[in-house]
């Protein structure tokens, strides 16, 4: 079987990170100096980005202590409410750099006060043109529609401007300096027992937590996108308030867990009971009382939780690579997908 574009794109992740790693660091004065004491900074972002964005968010206010947010572009897009952003930071992230919806929110936060710093792959994209600063990933060109080098790379962002932003910004670097490294141990994890716990499952769902969020609702992206199904993500807390109810036989779980931090034991513990309920559970990362709880398990990266999300979506996009050529589909040209989408049918985005 042909190697395909995906899979080319997610082995070309480690020297993506590197080089991103190698040109965003140094502007971290930079970053300092713009954010200037302003106290909140908001994220305006869609889909893969918008997961990428929820890792920024949760870095920046349990590594940095910077209150973040989500900010919905709808508010300015559609409803055009005039809000008081003269206290915030506007972070705007889109791999083109084109996505019509993000670049009016980044003129929008300008003009209530912000100052705003774009995330995007190209370089002379308008959404880099019209930023206060542009953090500029160096992924290189990506062809495959599914997102993966594009997005490992502006997670590598987010984790540039939590750290700029935090009262000792290099405290993570010699973590930071290992990514490349120990995501290329992640790109050969053997996905078959996962596959194969997968490929017949009735419903899937995907779970993490805190800083781990992002990747497992990126994770649950990649599956429906790519393999066509339905496939829930959610957050732990919201899965145990209610949803778990349902599990039962048939149901498989992809678990995401970093290997230290608060969250960890808890995970631990939902693997358990997901198990005792008779669903299949594929648990990536954690440590090895995680891996014991879960029928199936993939290596996670060996850096703490704060820089842990950087590595932990390399073996799901493993996986789902993987899973949609046993399934007979085309990753690389999801049915109904290109490569720039749109939010609504009268604009452009991604």
């Amino acid at each position: 079987m042909s190697t395909t574009q995906m899979a080319r794109e997610i082995a070309e992740q480690p020297v993506a990170l590197g080089r991103t790693l190698d040109v965003l660091i140094p502007l971290r004065p930079q970053l300092a100096q713009l954010a200037g004491g302003r106290r909140k900074v908001l994220f305006a972002a869609r889909g893969t980005s918008d997961h990428a964005a929820i890792y920024g968010r949760y870095l920046l206010e349990t590594h940095a202590g910077i209150l973040g947010g989500l900010l919905s572009p709808s508010v300015a897009t559609h409803y055009r409410s005039r809000l008081d952003l003269t206290d915030c930071v506007v972070v705007c992230v889109s791999q083109s750099g084109q996505t019509a919806e993000i670049v009016e929110s980044e003129a929008w936060a300008k003009g209530c006060g912000a100052v705003t710093v774009a995330v995007t792959n190209v370089a002379d994209s308008p959404l880099a043109a019209n930023a206060d600063i542009a953090l500029v990933t160096q992924a290189g060109p990506e062809l495959a529609v599914p997102a993966t080098k594009s997005h490992t790379t502006q997670l590598a962002a987010m984790a540039v401007i939590g750290t700029a932003l935090a009262t000792e910004p290099e405290a993570l670097d010699a973590d930071l300096a290992r990514i490349p490294a120990e995501v290329q141990r992640l790109l050969a994890a053997d996905v078959a027992d996962a596959v194969a716990g997968l490929r017949d499952a009735d419903h899937v769902v995907v779970s993490g937590r805190g800083l781990m969020l992002g990747s497992a609702l990126e994770t649950a992206l990649k599956l429906e996108e790519t393999c066509l199904r339905p496939v829930r993500g959610y957050s732990y807390a919201d899965f145990r308030h209610g949803p778990i109810a349902v599990v039962t036989s048939g149901v498989t779980a992809i678990l995401l867990a970093a290997p230290d931090g608060p969250l960890l034991a808890p995970m631990t513990e939902l693997a358990s009971d997901l198990s005792s309920r008779g669903a299949v559970t594929v648990g990536i990362g954690g440590d090895g009382e995680f891996a014991k709880a879960c029928t199936t398990h993939l290596p996670g990266p060996d850096v703490p939780e704060p820089l842990a999300p950087l590595g932990a979506i390399v073996p799901a996009q493993v996986l789902v690579e993987q899973l949609t050529r046993v399934l007979g589909l085309d990753p690389d040209s999801p049915r109904g997908l290109s490569k720039v989408a749109t939010t609504d049918p009268s604009a452009g985005g991604q």
